[in-house]
């Protein structure tokens, strides 16, 4: 397996690896799978300060981990929040945390003092996983998306990355993940 940063010809499997999470599944609230233009349009919106990763095995594509601004008001630029999806049959050997570390390390690096997760609930895969890399239960969101015919909580995870400065550097885009 091999970790690195996700490239534009990338899209097609990664928007192949989510399109079955948004049909099969609560974890995601899009109703529609996003095709591979979205999916790069995605990758590139956050003019390169936002890294994605993709995990590689003989040649495919096995999962990718992304980060993205948390909300868009200027003062919650220092947080990020922090995705990983891996294709199905690719859960339990570790790869999630493959992907997260350097995630994770990378976005520390660059200045980012938080990293916020959403999670559909329930997910205990996902929150294990959040949990071994460091993030703390911050809260639950109840019953605020409707999916495949239930209402649908949203559990929020939170890691402290770099240490908060007064007053706080900018974060700059990533030196190479």
């Amino acid at each position: 397996m091999r970790i690195r940063p996700a490239r534009a010809d990338d899209a097609a499997a990664i928007a192949s690896i989510y399109a079955d999470y948004v049909r099969d599944t609560a974890v995601s609230f899009e109703a529609e799978p996003p095709g591979e233009a979205d999916m790069l349009g995605r990758m590139t919106e956050g003019g390169g300060l936002y890294p994605w990763l993709a995990a590689e095995e003989d040649g495919a594509l096995a999962g990718y981990a992304y980060a993205a601004a948390f909300r868009s008001r200027f003062a919650y630029r220092f947080a990020v929040e922090t995705t990983v999806y891996l294709r199905w049959g690719c859960e339990g050997r570790g790869l999630g945390s493959a992907l997260y570390r350097p995630l994770l390390a990378g976005l520390e690096a660059q200045g980012f003092t938080q990293a916020i997760a959403a999670v559909t609930l329930p997910n205990e895969a996902s929150v294990r996983l959040h949990e071994k890399m460091g993030f703390e239960h911050a809260g639950t969101y109840r019953r605020v998306g409707w999916k495949l015919g239930a209402w649908r909580d949203v559990g929020l995870w939170q890691r402290q990355l770099a240490a908060e400065q007064s007053p706080p550097d900018e974060p700059r885009p990533p030196a190479g993940l």
